[in-house]
């Protein structure tokens, strides 16, 4: 019997998304400051609160919040303000490497569902073990957007200003922690720490849901989904016909032999699967410890991080003890506000003045980290409250300009279907080795040196060493790799391959 059987794949048509550029960016940096006002939140004297103290006469008060319901001293709290990081350390590679299997955009949906329970749950922890189980889910559920939201803006962006649509976006995290420590200190002090995590939970929620009802948009370097799925039913029917030719060559006697033999595939793909899916993982690996200017922007962004991490979380208190700021959450929210805001996008906006090349980004950041150091680290050595606040805000301002600077590298000098790892390890490597271990170590510090002053002088100290590992990368050679073919090679690419109805001939 001769003939032919085809299957079209022009059903792969669809409508476009509903996310334009622009919404997506909105989006995108709601969804940025909500998890950055949960990290701020947690941060504040309203939702952190303070431990219990005993007077040499014997008289004790009761300690507040999180750290007074639950007893903490001062490590313990700064593991609570780190535990997050070991879900988001763990996830991130994970959801940055199966983003090549499932589509980028429904992942994140999925990451702002686990995140959404998470938060929940830290309401209603009752110890402290409990609470931080919860945090290190929130870094899981966090995982999956810090991996794939950037490489979704600097797709989206327009040449001239992609710099500038990043800055935007990474405004959101020292806004958000600025918005967290006014949110955590009204809420703690009005009504109950718990209330502060039910409240952000209800403001993430929809943006979960969002994740799933929404035609995404496709992610550069990396096959649309419907192709993908073409691809799997052209392979299926492929195998389905070389089957039916072993049967009629007698290489197979019935159906049973024919079930038998998808079954054995099916389980040699199965076990094969997670061994292709490492060996994937750890050759990008190999691709990015070997890039040198990749290399050294993150360890540049570590330095940084173990810094601003420890403000972040330790800066209110500090104050407090140092200049007796009554108000403390809110003159840091306040400063951190104006300086991230402003800080953050003039460094977007200038690097994209300068033309954005990753050599350009590298001298950004290492002069305006290190004026930034000067100006933070002799604001602290004022006594005068007024004279470090105008310092410690300029030193921000300067500091605040490398968040745009420092992706934008991390962006580009890898190809881009490797986005998502990039932005993964980057991310991976500045906790694990940033703000994750300063928080505790911070801790420990001011508990033996017991001088908040001091501890901040050689807290701050460490962002000069940062400063000149950046000033390294000036001198790399360096090539932006954002327009480089890096697309399947088993799939069309092109806008018009997408429709073109694919055949799948029978032998005669």
């Amino acid at each position: 019997m001769e003939g032919a059987a085809s299957i079209s794949l022009s059903s792969t048509k669809t409508e476009p998304s509903w996310f334009s550029p622009r919404r997506l960016l909105v989006l995108f940096c709601i969804i940025n400051m909500i998890n950055y006002v949960d990290r701020g939140a947690i941060a504040s004297n309203g939702v952190n609160g303070s431990s219990g103290t005993c007077s040499e006469s014997g008289t004790c008060t009761s300690g507040s919040g999180i750290q007074g319901d639950f007893n903490l001293d001062n490590f313990e709290d700064g593991v609570l303000s780190s535990a997050f990081m070991v879900g988001l350390l763990i996830a991130s590679p994970i959801f940055a490497s199966i983003a090549k299997r499932i589509n980028p955009f429904r992942l994140i949906g999925v990451g702002l569902s686990v995140w959404t329970v998470a938060v929940i749950g830290c309401g209603f922890s009752f110890d402290f073990w409990s609470i931080t189980i919860c945090r290190m889910l929130v870094g899981v559920g966090e995982a999956s957007f810090i991996s794939l939201a950037a490489p979704f803006i600097d797709d989206n962006a327009p040449i001239e200003q992609k710099t500038a649509w990043l800055a935007i976006f990474y405004m959101c995290i020292p806004t958000g922690y600025a918005l967290g420590y006014v949110y955590g200190g009204l809420v703690g002090s009005h009504f109950n720490w718990r209330f502060a995590f039910f409240g952000e939970a209800i403001l993430m929620l929809p943006f979960a849901v969002l994740g799933f009802i929404i035609k995404p948009l496709q992610l550069k370097g990396f096959a649309p989904v419907e192709l993908s799925k073409a691809q799997t039913v052209i392979e299926s029917a492929d195998a389905e016909v070389q089957d039916e030719e072993e049967v009629k060559t007698g290489d197979l006697s019935d159906k049973d032999d024919i079930m038998l033999k998808k079954l054995n595939k099916s389980t040699r793909s199965g076990g094969t699967f997670g061994l292709e899916h490492l060996s994937l993982f750890l050759k990008d690996m190999q691709v990015l410890l070997s890039d040198k200017v990749y290399v050294v922007n993150v360890l540049g962004y570590i330095a940084y991080n173990f810094v601003i991490g420890a403000y972040s979380y330790w800066g209110p208190k500090a104050g407090y003890n140092i200049y007796n700021m009554t108000d403390a959450d809110l003159i840091f929210g306040g400063i951190t506000i104006f300086c991230g805001i402003f800080g953050t996008l003039s460094g977007g906006f200038i690097l994209d003045f300068m033309n954005s090349t990753i050599p350009n980004a590298f001298k950004l950041l290492s002069a305006s980290t290190f004026l930034g150091a000067i100006f933070c680290f002799t604001a602290f050595c004022f006594k005068s409250m007024y004279a470090f606040l105008a310092l410690f805000a300029i030193g921000e301002l300067l500091v605040f300009a490398t968040q745009a600077p420092v992706n934008y590298v991390s962006l580009h000098c890898v190809k881009p279907s490797m986005r998502p790892i990039s932005m993964a390890i980057s991310t991976v490597s500045i906790h694990i080795f940033g703000d994750v271990p300063s928080s505790p170590l911070v801790g420990v510090l001011q508990d033996y040196v017991n001088n908040w002053r001091e501890t901040a002088l050689i807290l701050t100290a460490i962002l000069f060493p940062a400063a000149g590992i950046w000033l390294i990368g000036i001198f790399l050679k360096s090539v932006d790799r954002f327009n480089e073919d890096s697309e399947p090679k088993h799939v069309p690419t092109d806008a018009s391959s997408a429709t073109t109805p694919l055949l799948v001939e029978k032998p005669a």
